[in-house]
């Protein structure tokens, strides 16, 4: 019993290690492709990741203490998104055959069949595409393109679009990104340190909106004029669900 233990310990600790490894596989080709993977994926951005994926998983389930393998294709198909990405930022053809190339499938008032047939859409499809980017009258649509990436972009008509300060030729003042200064209770000194306030300071702002000490803040931010927006950490839950 003892000897049984002891090996389906051995093999826990072995998949343990070998998960482990997977990970920080994972994390330092992810690193090595680029956060382009996480953002703008192509199709074969979007292959490259489940498969790698896939071998990780593999990896991380191999009892038979061979983790080379696996490892080394994970490895490959790294490479091979690297040189590929490297291939397509310096041909502008090899570009459209790796990454697609944009589709029309709207404008000027007409749907371009062809064009939907091509990226696999019906009409339903498409319009649920428009609801979801919040046009649910296409007749307000001037251009509706497919971006390579499997994205639809929308120009609405120019009498439909939100309207904005300079069409009404005023000026206003520009934003700027807010600093985190405390996130779960805790200060970010270098964030407050950045925006030229102290912590007594920041304590005065917190006080004044109904925080006794940090640790019952949740977030507080500070923005370009030193306006701090503070959110209270808030136990009970939401009595409605208003989703439903």
């Amino acid at each position: 019993i003892f000897r049984r233990f002891h090996e389906a310990m051995t093999e826990i600790l072995y998949i343990i290690a070998l998960s482990l490894g997977s990970i920080i596989a994972i994390f330092v080709l992810t690193k090595l492709m680029g956060y382009r993977q996480m953002s703008q994926m192509s199709m074969f951005d979007y292959i490259i990741g489940i498969t790698i994926g896939s071998i990780a998983a593999e990896m991380a389930t191999s009892l038979e203490e061979n983790f080379i393998q696996p490892l080394t294709a994970m490895i490959v198909y790294a490479l091979a998104a690297v040189a590929l990405a490297w291939v397509t930022s310096k041909s502008i053809k090899a570009r459209r055959v790796i990454e697609g190339f944009p589709l029309v499938l709207l404008n000027h008032g007409e749907l371009y069949r062809q064009n939907l047939k091509k990226a696999k859409l019906d009409v339903t499809e498409f319009l649920e595409q428009c609801r979801v980017n919040g046009y649910f009258d296409i007749s307000k649509l001037e251009t509706a393109i497919l971006e390579g990436n499997g994205k639809i972009s929308f120009l609405p008509k120019a009498e439909d679009r939100p309207l904005t300060p300079s069409d009404m030729q005023l000026t206003v003042a520009q934003d700027y990104m807010v600093a985190n200064v405390i996130l779960d209770g805790k200060i970010m000194e270098g964030n407050l340190k950045h925006t030229g306030n102290d912590e007594k300071w920041l304590h005065a702002q917190i006080k004044a909106q109904g925080a006794k000490k940090t640790e019952d803040v949740l977030l507080a931010t500070c923005d370009a004029a030193n306006k701090v927006t503070v959110y209270l950490k808030v136990n009970q839950k939401e009595a409605k669900d208003v989703l439903i």
